[in-house]
C-alpha cells in the first residue's frame, strides 16, 4: 500500500474538528482508492450518491463508500453501529488506513441517533419498517432510492430486495407441511436404512440420515448440512427413493439435480447414481429405481438450470416462468450467494420441493451473502419442537435426543437436519479437519506433526517447495502432476475416435488426483505466481511442450459463463489435440464419465489451473491436496473456514505449506463473520405469521 501524501496529512490537520465538506471527503476517498485501501468502485459509488444528491451529508458519502467496500468483501449490508463504535474490528484494516479513517470520522456526528437521523434525512435512503417492508418508490424521481436503512443496517437496494425475497420464500415454503402417512414412510425408511440398533441414543446418537429423509418428506423446503463424509448425497439418494416410493405416480415425478459449479454438479449426479444402484439390490425389485433414476437427467449448474443469458443478470426462469420440476436437489449450497439464492427460489413452482445440501462450516460464496450459514445458524442446537419429535419417531422410528428438542422451535429449524457422524474422515485428515473447525490450534498442530504419510506440514520459505511437490509429490503422497502427464503421453492412434475419448477421460481423471490450493490470486504465493512457477518447471523438465498460450496438456479453468458453449465459471478442462490428422486444439471436460470438448479458440475467458484458490476448489476432491498458506497477501485473508475448506478437499493425503505452524494458528483464531440481515428477516416474518 502507498502511504498518505503530504496533501492528505495537511487536509486532515486542517479539519481541526470541523466536519469535512462533501468534495473534501470525496477527495480523501479518492486517495484511499489510489492507495489500495478501498476499490475504485467504492469511491465511484460515493461520487454517484453525491451526483444524485449534491447536498448529501459527508456521513452519507462515507457510509456509501464503505457499504460498497463491504459488499465487495461478501457482506450484504453495512453494520452502522459497529462502524460507529468498532470500525477496526469491522473493517480489519492495517494501521495506516485505520488512522486515516479515525481522523476522517473524528469531526463527524458521534451519537447513534445522530447517525440514524442523518441517514433518514437523506432522500437517497429509504427506511424499511420493523417488519422488513417499505415503499419501493419513495424517491425524488421514478427510480426508488439506491440505499435502504433497516434498523442499524444499511443496504444497497438490490441486496435488500434479494434478502427479503429469500426470507419470504424460505418462510412460505418452510410453513407448508405435505401430507405424510407415517406408517408408509416408516415402512420404506426401514427398507432403505439399517434397522435401528439398541442404545442408538448413546455416543453415536440417532440415525440423522434417516431423520433427514423423514423431515424432507413432509416439507417443500429442507436443509441438510454436514461435514465431509457425513453422507449428504448418500442420504439424498435414499430421499429420492422414498419420494418415488410414496408418490402416487412415481414415473411422472420430475426431479432436477443442480450445483453451483460443473464439477460439483457432475459429482452430485455420479454419487446419487452409485447410491441408487446400490439400493436397487437392497429393495429386491420393490421399486424400479434404475428406470426412475434414468429419467432424472444430467445434473446442471445453477446458471444452466435457470437459463443464464448473455449481457443480463436476469435468467430465463423466474417467478413468471418457473422451472418444470417437482423436486430440486441442490448440492454445495454454501457456495450459493444471496442474489443466486433469491433467483433460484423465485423460479421454483409453489408446489415443488427443494432440498439444499451443504457444509455450513465451509467458505461462504465469493459474492455477497452467506445464505446457508444464515439458514443453519442454529443447526448445531437442533431446536425441534414436540410435534417434530413425535413425527420423527412415528415416521422413521428414531428418537431425537432431549438436548436437541425445545418447547417452541423456529419453523426453519423443523426442516433443517445436521448430519453429525463422518464415515469417511476417521484418520488424520478427519482429526485435522475437526480440530480446525473447532479452532483448536494445539490439536491441529499435533495432527500435522504426527499424521504420518496422510498429513504433513512442510516449512516453506519460497514457492520452490510447491513446485517440487507438483513435480514429484512427497513421501506418502507420490506423483504430483506426473500421473496425468504420463497419461498424456499415451496418445492413441489418430483415427480411433473411441480410443481418443477413453484417453481424454484417463488424462482428465489423472489430473484430478492432485491439486495445489492458494489463499489468494495474486503474488508469488497466489494462483498467478504458482501457476507460472509450476508451468515453467514442467516445461523445463520436458514434461510439457509450450509453443504459445494454448498447448497440449494445459489445464484451464473457465472464468466466465458461456451458456452457448455449455461451459460455466469454475469448470476445469485440459487442452488436447482432437483425433484426426489435423488435430485442432480443443479443451476437454469431464462430466461424470462423459467427455465433451470445445475448440480452444472459442474460449477467451480461461486461466491456467495447476493452482487454484480454495474458493474455486469447493465442490471438488483430490487424492492429494496441497494448501499453500504463505505470503503477506495470504496472511490478510486466512480464516478458519478457509483452512477447513482446503483440508477437506483431500481424500487420501494433505500437505500444508507455510512458514511455521503459527500461520495455521493465526488462521484458526480468525472466524469469518458476514454481515447479513437474513436471520432477522426470517424472525420478523415468523412473528407476523403467528
Amino acid at each position: 500500500m502507498k502511504g498518505r501524501d503530504a496533501a492528505t496529512l495537511d487536509w486532515i490537520d486542517a479539519l481541526a474538528g470541523e466536519p469535512p465538506k462533501g468534495e473534501e471527503l470525496l477527495g480523501e476517498l479518492q486517495r484511499w482508492s489510489e492507495a489500495g485501501w478501498i476499490r475504485r468502485l467504492d469511491c465511484a459509488f460515493a461520487r454517484f450518491v453525491a451526483e444524485l444528491h449534491p447536498g448529501a451529508a459527508p456521513l452519507v458519502l462515507l457510509c456509501s463508500a464503505l457499504l460498497a467496500h463491504m459488499e465487495g468483501r461478501g457482506h450484504s449490508c453495512l453494520l452502522l453501529e459497529e462502524l460507529r463504535t468498532r470500525p477496526d474490528e469491522l473493517l480489519g484494516w492495517a494501521a495506516e488506513p485505520r488512522e486515516a479513517l479515525a481522523a476522517l470520522m473524528k469531526p463527524l456526528p458521534r451519537g447513534r441517533e445522530d447517525w440514524l437521523r442523518t441517514l433518514r434525512d437523506c432522500p437517497l435512503v429509504r427506511e424499511a419498517d420493523a417488519a422488513g417492508d417499505g415503499d419501493e418508490g419513495d424517491g425524488d424521481g421514478d427510480e426508488p432510492p439506491p440505499l435502504v436503512l433497516a434498523g442499524e443496517r444499511l443496504y444497497l437496494r438490490r441486496y435488500w430486495r434479494h434478502e427479503q425475497r429469500v426470507a419470504a420464500q424460505v418462510t412460505a415454503r418452510g410453513a407448508v407441511r405435505e401430507p405424510v402417512e407415517p406408517g408408509r414412510a416408516r415402512e420404506w425408511l426401514d427398507r432403505l436404512f439399517d434397522a435401528p440398533a439398541a442404545g442408538r441414543e448413546g455416543p453415536a446418537g440417532p440415525d440423522w440420515q434417516k431423520i433427514a429423509c423423514a423431515v424432507a418428506l413432509r416439507g417443500r423446503l429442507s436443509v441438510i448440512t454436514g461435514g465431509p463424509g457425513t453422507g449428504k448425497t448418500y442420504t439424498v439418494a435414499r430421499l429420492l427413493a422414498l419420494l418415488f416410493a410414496t408418490s402416487a405416480e412415481p414415473g411422472r415425478l420430475r426431479v432436477a439435480l443442480a450445483a453451483p459449479t460443473g464439477k460439483a454438479a457432475a459429482r452430485l449426479k455420479q454419487s446419487i447414481e452409485a447410491a441408487l444402484a446400490g439400493l436397487e439390490e437392497r429393495l429386491a425389485g420393490a421399486l424400479p429405481l434404475r428406470e426412475l433414476a434414468a429419467r432424472i437427467g444430467a445434473a446442471r449448474t445453477l446458471h444452466s438450470l435457470l437459463g443464464a443469458r448473455p449481457d443480463t443478470r436476469a435468467f430465463a426462469h423466474d417467478a413468471a416462468h418457473p422451472l418444470d420440476v417437482d423436486v430440486l436437489i441442490v448440492d454445495e449450497a454454501s457456495m450459493i450467494h444471496l442474489e443466486m439464492m433469491a433467483a433460484l427460489l423465485d423460479a421454483l413452482p409453489a408446489a415443488a420441493r427443494v432440498v439444499l445440501l451443504g457444509d455450513k462450516d465451509q467458505l461462504a460464496s465469493v459474492e455477497a451473502g452467506a445464505v446457508l450459514g444464515d439458514l443453519c445458524r442454529d443447526a448445531e442446537a437442533g431446536g425441534y419442537d414436540e410435534a417434530s419429535c413425535r413425527y420423527v419417531a412415528e415416521a422413521c422410528g428414531e428418537r431425537i435426543p432431549r438436548r436437541f428438542a425445545t418447547a417452541q422451535g423456529a419453523a426453519l429449524a423443523q426442516q433443517t437436519v445436521m448430519l453429525r457422524e463422518s464415515r469417511r474422515f476417521g484418520g488424520p485428515i478427519g482429526r485435522l479437519a475437526l480440530a480446525v473447525n473447532a479452532g483448536d490450534a494445539a490439536a491441529a498442530q499435533a495432527v500435522l506433526q504426527g499424521g504420518g504419510g496422510e498429513v504433513r506440514w512442510l516449512d516453506a520459505a519460497t514457492p520452490a517447495e510447491v513446485v517440487q511437490l507438483a513435480l514429484r509429490g512427497r513421501d506418502g503422497a507420490d506423483g504430483g502432476y506426473r500421473s496425468y502427464l504420463e497419461a498424456l503421453r499415451q496418445r492413441p492412434p489418430q483415427d480411433d475416435a473411441l480410443a481418443h475419448e477413453d484417453w481424454a477421460r484417463e488424462v482428465l481423471t489423472a489430473f484430478e488426483r492432485f491439486r495445489v490450493l492458494c489463499a489468494v490470486r495474486e503474488g508469488d504465493w497466489g494462483v498467478a505466481g504458482l501457476n507460472r512457477a509450476i508451468e515453467g518447471a514442467l516445461v523445463q523438465a520436458g514434461l510439457l511442450r509450450k509453443g504459445g498460450e494454448w498447448y497440449e496438456g494445459r489445464p484451464v479453468m473457465v472464468t466466465r459463463n458461456h451458456a452457448g458453449l455449455g461451459v460455466f465459471n469454475g469448470d476445469i478442462g485440459i487442452v488436447l489435440k482432437a483425433p484426426g490428422a489435423r488435430g485442432a486444439l480443443r479443451v476437454y471436460f469431464l462430466e461424470g464419465r462423459a467427455v465433451r470438448s470445445v475448440l480452444a479458440s472459442r474460449l477467451a475467458d480461461v486461466e491456467t489451473a495447476f493452482a487454484m484458490t480454495v474458493h474455486k476448489s469447493q465442490g471438488s476432491e483430490f487424492e492429494h491436496t496441497v494448501l499453500a498458506l504463505a505470503g503477506d497477501a495470504a496472511a490478510q485473508v486466512l480464516t478458519r473456514e478457509l483452512a477447513y475448506t482446503g483440508i477437506t478437499r483431500a481424500r487420501r493425503a494433505f500437505t500444508l505449506l507455510s512458514p511455521g505452524v503459527g500461520v495455521l494458528a493465526a488462521a484458526l483464531a480468525r472466524k469469518t463473520r458476514r454481515a447479513s440481515g437474513l436471520p432477522q428477516a426470517l424472525e420478523a416474518r415468523a412473528l407476523r405469521s403467528r
